[in-house]
Order: structure tokens, then C-alpha cells, then sequence
């Protein structure tokens, strides 16, 4: 929850990223990458991995309980 407040009222980093409002981040990577999933309006239970290196934004999961299994496995990279 700290990241979605932090990534959204930052200035600064507003001005380093694409806006992160359309995202809800819920994990991380442990490498400074997040997971996260899309908001509404859009109607979508993908994964996504958004990468703080170059700010990209890349499919991760078909859902949550996908991203959980290929997790535990250690089968997700980012």
C-alpha cells in the first residue's frame, strides 16, 4: 500500500515514470520491480511486471492465482 501512495504523490518520481494511476502494485520482485494488476474501468485479471530500470510495463500472468503458482515454483522471472 506504501508504494501505491508513495509512486502516486511523488513528485519526483512523476517525473522520472508513466503515471501509475492505472495500477494497483500488491507484490515485488525483491529487486525493485512490482507486480501489478490493472484497475477499472479496464476488464483484465492479467499480471503485470512494471520494471524501475526503464519503466516498462510487461505481461507477467493470465491472474493472480497464476502469478501465485508460477511464484512458488520460481518459474516468474521478471
Amino acid at each position: 500500500m506504501v508504494d501505491n501512495i508513495r509512486f502516486r504523490t511523488d513528485a519526483e518520481l512523476a517525473q522520472l515514470y508513466m503515471p501509475f494511476d492505472p495500477v494497483l502494485f500488491f507484490a515485488d520482485a525483491g529487486n525493485g520491480d512490482q507486480f501489478a494488476l490493472i484497475l477499472p474501468p479496464v476488464d483484465r485479471d492479467d499480471v503485470f511486471t512494471w520494471n524501475h530500470e526503464d519503466n516498462s510495463r510487461t505481461w507477467g500472468a493470465a491472474n493472480v492465482e497464476m502469478y501465485l503458482r508460477w511464484w512458488a515454483s520460481g518459474s516468474l522471472t521478471t
